[in-house]
């Protein structure tokens, strides 16, 4: 596993785990904490590629069925559920004040590992590019590769669970450095940057946000179709179809 995978099925693991405790406590579960697991198991536990997105992964109970137009609401409640990593970097960035489009950046910036996983911050990029600011599908695009590079005048430090997994002396590959080179000398820098600040606070078992409380800033900051997201003809109709009906064979 490179470098790189690692980094990712630790994130991956930790927005699992995060879903799993706050899941555990609405139950009213007792909430303790369970055996800690290594990457190598974690890998060994995989039953389809680990790229694979969320809802592609096994599950035992049926999807429930979207409506004929479905809204960005809709596939929050419906197939994003329960997203408690992304409602809780928006609600940080909204609670200290950022712009609206850092805050709607934040909502939707890790909504595409549920389709694919891999290089998540272009294809995240993508799957909104058509309904929102430029500025905020550009931040999503760069925020994966930002991760990586601290940035003292942002307050974004290393992470220092990288260090304890990669060593000191790791090197991100060439096509990371790259953009995050191109990135860093961009007029939109921060629109990134800000993304990966407001994800350090966003792994807290004991917060409960609803998708409600951004109903308005989705409204004024989404351009919801009238055919309903898959429906538009945008060049990324079908991947919204693809999230909506993941079982199908075709």
């Amino acid at each position: 596993m490179s470098h790189e995978d690692k980094a990712e099925e630790l994130e991956h693991y930790m927005e699992e785990e995060l879903d799993k405790k706050i899941a555990e406590r609405r139950a009213g579960a007792d909430g303790e904490a369970g055996s800690i697991i290594t990457l190598d198991e974690l890998e060994q536990e995989r039953r389809s590629p680990r790229g694979t997105g969320n809802l592609f992964r096994p599950r035992e109970d049926e999807f429930p069925p979207m409506p004929d137009k479905p809204t960005l609401l809709d596939f929050f409640r419906l197939r994003f559920a329960p997203a408690n990593h992304v409602l809780q970097s928006a609600t940080h960035a909204l609670n200290t004040g950022q712009p609206e489009r850092t805050v709607m950046a934040c909502l939707m910036h890790d909504v595409v590992l549920n389709l694919i996983k891999v290089d998540h911050g272009w294809w995240g990029a993508q799957l909104v590019e058509p309904y929102v600011d430029e500025r905020i599908a550009w931040g999503i695009r760069y925020h994966a590769a930002l991760r990586f590079y601290p940035d003292e005048e942002y307050g974004y430090e290393y992470p220092e669970m990288y260090n304890r997994i990669f060593g000191h002396d790791y090197v991100p590959e060439p096509y990371i450095k790259e953009a995050y080179e191109y990135a860093r000398k961009h007029r939109w820098y921060a629109e990134a940057r800000l993304i990966t600040v407001n994800d350090t606070y966003a792994f807290q078992d004991d917060m409960d946000v609803d998708i409600e409380v951004f109903t308005d800033i989705i409204g004024r900051n989404f351009k919801q179709p009238k055919e309903g997201l898959g429906y538009d003809n945008s060049p990324v109709a079908h991947m919204w179809r693809t999230i909506a009906f993941p079982n199908r064979p075709l």
